[in-house]
């Protein structure tokens, strides 16, 4: 795992080296062993490295090609490498190595089969940049979901890239503006959705892509982000993965028998994990005691001759403390289990690091255990496997489960009385429909339950009122402000984001697959995959995610709906090969989530740094916020009266990035 950075100028200069230099130095973190530069002309590279697999020189980057042709820098992990090195010796493409290293293969699979073809054949997380001296082009690509960063855009003449948006600040004239739409969606989501970056003219290159500039870049940026099949002067962006593609694929050969659907689960997943267990550096788990963990280190554990390192967080509040569940799956597995235990005040001192692990704003606040458990596996690991990509992949959120059956009661009912019905839920209060969470819950199987009743149907109060169709209720869902231009003084248009992306009328006909999807590919990658990222690597720990293989997504889409959701319960057929290694009753409780008591912290112990932040003097003088609808929010929150916790972290988080760049 490592950091790149690196810009193309439109002209030569002598300075693209000293740009360069100090854009890398801002990736330490990233990459902490080892550092490397290449220039020519008006290219230049930069790469830190943390050294994972081949700890010797030849690992080092940048790294050229053995014609001389290709020069390349490289963020990630491809598992399959050594298979595609055989390939490749077999093909008579190579004769001798320098070393045993991935980012090798890789480039000697880019000069042997093209970049578009190599990155098809690789299973793995990553991030490039890849000169090519004979055609004096420059390409930038990225992993099929997203795991792994990169940011790009304009400086300048420069154009720049990197693994974080503060290595691209470091330039001197990378802009640092604040994009009212990205904004906007960061707003609803609480999160920026590709391609946008919280700064005009920085983008994130979408996941499963490749940018291409010819020679130079253009002298004036684009209007508005390019996206794949689209091209701005000498940039063009295209596909070389596609999710659709992928889906159309599953839904024309789907497992019908479900035995088949546990066996080749079983088969799929324990080679993933085989594969992502590669590594010359110690490597271990995070252990959550939930289902996806739990396969994954049941997996881990069953091809391993010695315990598993793995690693839980617990907090003195049992209200929102799962170590427990860890600590019987660590038993029953036999792992090697270190608990990290921690206090609210630990936590806390968490929130001043945020703005600079994140460099743009990001608000989804199991970020701060995210952290927290990265800090602990780094004092033992360098390397640490997660569950992450299961929920989206095999059905475990709530909403895919009650999303549909809500809408199928709600969309007769004529938009007034959906109205009437979304107030009446509101005006009974969270404490007492948390004490029908708890009848219900106990004649519902344990994995069937639902936590955090109260909160969950407030929520859903609210956003019946905005629901037009499916789409609607899952776009509201996952937004935190449902009408994020309200906060602005002036109108700000909400830009089109990939969730507007249209997924194939073939395979994704049930209500639910659809949510996943549109999930897979924003929730995950600006989301999920983001906040891992920065949580893990701001400590110099390499995460990797075996429910993110290809093979792996590749099954998900040909699985139906009910090898996923089944009885009311998600995760069908993955809690089956569970199941064979953990008892069901260790496992099976209601799904919770790695849950931060945020709401209350804003009404205790933030509550002066959150008026601070949020103070009308302050948003004055921003000039940017209606700051009569935030000061109503925070003073119904503090009042108890309502818990706005998921709308004031967003602004909370932007207030402290924003004091953060000043």
């Amino acid at each position: 795992m490592c950091g790149l950075t690196g810009l193309l100028s439109s002209e030569s200069s002598n300075n693209i080296v000293e740009k360069v230099n100090k854009m890398t130095s801002m990736l330490v973190h990233r990459g902490p062993n080892n550092e490397g530069f290449w220039s020519k002309g008006n290219i230049g590279f930069g790469h830190r490295r943390l050294s994972i697999v081949d700890l010797s020189e030849a690992g080092t980057q940048p790294i050229s090609s053995m014609c001389g042709r290709f020069i390349m820098v490289y963020n990630g992990e491809i598992y399959n490498h050594l298979k595609l090195r055989q390939i490749l010796e077999t093909e008579g493409a190579i004769s001798k190595w320098r070393g045993h290293s991935d980012t090798e293969t890789l480039l000697a699979a880019i000069v042997q089969w093209g970049i578009d073809e190599a990155l098809r054949r690789s299973q793995g997380m990553f991030a490039l940049a890849l000169w090519d001296q004979e055609k004096k082009s420059l390409s930038l690509a990225r992993d099929r979901i997203g795991e792994k960063p990169l940011y790009w855009g304009f400086a300048g003449k420069d154009l720049i890239f990197g693994s974080e948006l503060k290595a691209l600040r470091a330039h001197p004239e990378c802009p640092n503006k604040i994009c009212l739409k990205a904004l906007n969606q960061y707003f609803r989501f609480m999160y920026i959705p590709a391609p946008r970056s919280i700064h005009p003219n920085i983008f994130k290159l979408e996941p499963g892509t490749i940018l291409t500039v010819d020679k130079s870049p253009p002298k004036v940026p684009p209007k508005n982000p390019i996206r794949p099949g689209e091209f701005h002067g000498s940039i063009t962006i295209r596909r070389y993965w596609d999710l659709n593609s992928e889906i159309k694929r599953g839904a024309n050969n789907k497992i019908v028998d479900k035995q088949e659907a546990v066996s080749t689960m079983q088969q799929v997943l324990s080679n993933a994990v085989d594969r992502q267990m590669m590594s010359d550096v110690p490597l271990g788990a995070f252990l959550s005691g939930g289902v996806d963990s739990s396969t994954i280190v049941a997996l881990m554990q069953n091809q391993s001759s010695r315990p598993v390192r793995t690693f839980t967080i617990g907090f003195n509040e049992s209200d929102y403390d799962e170590s427990a569940h860890a600590a019987i799956v660590a038993k029953h597995l036999g792992t090697d289990h270190t608990k990290l235990s921690v206090t609210d005040e630990d936590a806390r001192k968490i929130i001043p690091d945020l703005p600079w692990l994140y460099d743009e704003p990001f608000a989804d606040s199991s970020q701060i255990p995210t952290h927290l458990i990265c800090r602990a596996a780094r004092k033992h690991v360098t390397v640490a496997m997660s569950g992450d990509g299961g929920d989206e992949l095999f059905g475990g959120y709530n909403r895919y489960i009650h999303g549909p059956r809500i809408w199928h009661l709600m969309f007769l009912l004529p938009l007034p009385l959906r109205r009437l019905i979304g107030q009446a839920l509101q005006n009974i209060s969270e404490q007492n429909w948390d004490k029908v969470g708890m009848v219900y819950n106990y004649f519902k199987s344990a994995s069937a339950g639902i936590s955090n009743l109260g909160t969950k149907v407030h929520r859903l109060g609210e956003r019946i009122s905005f629901i037009n169709n499916l789409n609607d209720l899952h776009f509201n869902m996952v937004s935190s402000w449902i009408e994020p231009d309200r906060l602005f003084i002036d109108k700000v248009s909400e830009p089109s984001s990939q969730l507007d992306d249209k997924l194939p009328e073939f395979g994704v006909e049930d209500p639910a697959m659809k949510m996943m999807f549109q999930d897979i590919r924003s929730y995950l990658p600006d989301d999920i995959l983001c906040k891992v990222d920065r949580a893990a690597m701001g400590v110099s720990l390499e995460t990797r995610t075996p429910f993110l293989d290809p093979d792996v997504i590749s099954l998900s889409s040909r699985l139906p709906m009910n090898m996923k959701i089944r009885n009311g319960q998600g995760k069908w057929a993955l809690r089956q090969v569970l199941y064979q290694h953990v008892p069901s009753e260790i496992i099976d409780r209601p799904k919770g989530g790695f849950m931060i008591p945020i709401g209350l912290w804003i009404r205790g112990p933030l509550k002066n740094w959150t008026k601070d932040l949020l103070s009308t003097e302050r948003l004055k003088n921003d000039a940017i916020f209606n700051s009569e609808i935030i000061n109503h929010t925070l003073n119904e929150h503090l009042s108890g009266r309502k818990d706005w916790s998921a709308r004031l972290w967003p602004i909370l988080m932007f207030q402290a990035w924003k004091n953060e760049q000043s």
